[in-house]
């Protein structure tokens, strides 16, 4: 397909391009009348709706789809994703979903509760917002651990702190975010008063994907609704005693915003568990890995070691302690849940593993693999 054909293509809109066609073209033996479409909305057990070039669609995994992704619940498709299907013989306005084409990005964590297992966010996304709320819910440490799932994801994260109408002084709440985390941009919004939204939508152009992730509460939904005017997404008022925001989100979904922009919502987030992000956290904490560079022993734990330069860099103000404080925290979560994030054959050394194994093979299959926020 030539480059004006794939500028006048229906999904242009939506990102199509030469990169997403070749992905297409290479599925081996493609069934009749294969075409691509982005999933904008995921549903309950395994459905989603596409847009497709002749318009929206319900989409169901194949069976084939659903034997050989099983085992892996993030083989399946999430919002932003862009998939193969072929319409349903028979049923109007229905379709089949025969496979995911490669990600370029993923936002993940690891599933909420004591199972260790991938939950996919979102996918193919270019920005991710980590939103967090002036009204009490700014959390320094919460959103250094967003970052890190940023930038694991292969996205570019921004900090976007909101609700700058109901804090006194949100510009020295900037500054101390900054400081923890330099060189990702920190903005302070408001949608009610509109404050900061013009930075906001400066990332907002035609064919970029963007999400948004944080707490419940934080007023995802309303910078959504100023940035996509025709989106109407729903919100809620949070809890006076606690600053607590009720789940108004209850799926993640996909809108086109008029600058072009296709924006992702998701619902709230009690807790971010980061999955294998090992490598994302010396990324997110480069300055302390090269700090770290200069200690007269490579071997330094940075507490009470000659030549440390680390705890130098926290005496001369360089380093903020609290961001060392975070780093190590990170880096303990992640070796302490090595050994069960390698290959599941590491697991059958494990006494009882046959009994859990067969214990989960008993479940209904869509309630195996179906889980909500």
């Amino acid at each position: 397909m030539d480059s004006s054909a794939l500028a006048n293509h229906p999904l242009a809109p939506y990102g199509w391009d030469s990169r997403w066609a070749a992905a297409l073209a290479a599925i081996p033996s493609p069934p009749p009348g294969l075409e691509p479409a982005r999933v904008v909305v995921e549903l309950r057990r395994h459905y989603y709706a596409v847009v497709t070039a002749s318009g929206e669609l319900l989409a169901e995994c194949t069976g084939k789809f659903h034997h050989d992704a099983q085992r892996e619940p993030a083989a399946f498709p999430a919002v932003g994703d862009w998939v193969a299907v072929t319409p349903s013989p028979g049923a109007e306005g229905r379709a089949q979903l025969h496979a995911v084409l490669p990600r370029r990005s993923r936002f993940c964590r690891q599933s909420a509760g004591g199972e260790q297992s991938q939950q996919l966010i979102a996918a193919n996304i270019d920005v991710v917002f980590l939103v967090s709320g002036l009204d009490r819910n700014h959390n320094p440490k919460r959103i250094q651990r967003f970052l890190v799932a940023a930038r694991d994801s292969g996205a570019e994260p921004v900090i976007v702190l909101n609700k700058a109408d109901l804090h006194d002084d949100p510009e020295s709440v900037r500054t101390e975010i900054q400081r923890l985390v330099p060189g990702v941009p920190v903005l302070v919004t408001s949608s009610q008063t509109r404050r900061g939204l013009k930075l906001l939508g400066g990332h907002a152009t035609a064919g970029r994907t963007l999400a948004f992730v944080g707490s419940s509460g934080v007023g995802k939904s309303s910078l959504i609704n100023r940035l996509a005017r025709d989106a109407e997404l729903p919100v809620g008022e949070v809890r006076e005693k606690d600053a607590k925001g009720r789940h108004t989100t209850t799926r993640r979904e996909l809108v086109l915003a008029p600058s072009g922009a296709l924006i992702i919502d998701t619902p709230g987030m009690r807790e971010l568990q980061l999955w294998d992000a090992d490598e994302a956290v010396e990324i997110a904490y480069s300055d302390i890995v090269t700090i770290a560079l200069r200690c007269r022993f490579t071997s330094c734990l940075h507490e009470d070691e000659p030549g440390c330069a680390v705890r130098a860099a926290i005496a001369d103000g360089t380093l903020p302690v609290e961001r060392l404080a975070s780093y190590r925290k990170l880096k303990a979560e992640q070796a302490a849940k090595a050994p069960s994030l390698r290959k599941p054959s590491a697991v059958a050394s494990k006494p009882g593993w046959r009994k859990k194994a067969d214990e989960r093979s008993a479940k209904p299959f869509r309630h195996l693999h179906h889980r909500e926020d």
